[in-house]
């Protein structure tokens, strides 16, 4: 079965929705058959390739409030984040565009490393705070998960991948999801945020059925059966 993600770097609700899917995996008897597969999505493409403003001050600058009640809401989230074995530093978190990073999971990808670079690159941003979307910086978490540096430095000087970032903004709008995380269950079930570990639980049993539907072999009326007290042995 199948689990399609699309998540963005700077997401601080898509690292803890990552979290809640991989502890409800845990759980799950069919583990070993789901394939979870990691799509870009990017929550605000405008975003200039270097920011230096603290996130609390751009969060009250973008959503109309106080600095104080910015940070109040980070704080909130960190204890969320905690509460899932994540350490979250949000007031001191620099975020710029994350176009480049996603080409460079995409190639992550190709070499069955998409989910060990989301979450280097998670952890690289909200716990030990470094600017993910310096060149630089990306070239050293992403040779620290696998890649070769020449082949990130390649991808970083060119604009392979660009057409794959873009195709999957593209069909996560399709899907009509508006924010991230989005995940699609079997093709048949989605999911929209950060929702609980049960629900994930629920969710896999119902796309599990849904992917592997009974199949019945032979009829109950042509087959010998006991039915409620009318076995007559």
């Amino acid at each position: 079965m199948k689990i399609d993600i699309w998540s963005d770097i700077v997401c601080p609700f898509c690292y803890i929705g990552k979290r809640h899917l991989e502890l409800a995996l845990e759980q799950f008897p069919h583990r070993d058959q789901v394939e979870v597969v990691w799509h870009s999505f990017q929550l605000d493409p405008s975003a200039p390739a270097e920011v230096t403003e603290p996130s609390s001050q751009m969060l009250a600058r973008k959503y109309g409030m106080s600095v104080e009640q910015a940070r109040a809401n980070q704080q909130a989230l960190e204890q969320q984040a905690a509460g899932v074995g994540l350490e979250y530093h949000l007031e001191t978190t620099r975020t710029g565009n994350t176009f480049d990073i996603h080409r460079v999971i995409h190639l992550a990808a190709e070499q069955g490393l998409g989910d060990a670079a989301h979450e280097r690159f998670m952890k690289a941003h909200f716990t030990d705070n470094e600017p993910v979307n310096d060149p630089e910086v990306l070239v050293r978490l992403a040779t620290e998960v696998g890649l070769e540096e020449s082949r990130v430095r390649e991808v970083l000087a060119g604009q392979e991948y660009a057409d794959a970032v873009r195709a999957d903004i593209d069909q996560a709008r399709a899907y009509g999801a508006r924010g991230v995380p989005f995940f699609v269950l079997a093709e048949a079930v989605g999911v929209s945020g950060a929702q609980p570990v049960e629900v994930f639980t629920r969710v896999l049993d119902q796309a599990w059925a849904t992917a592997n539907p009974l199949q019945m072999v032979g009829d109950a009326a042509d087959g010998e059966a006991c039915e409620g007290d009318s076995c007559a042995v």
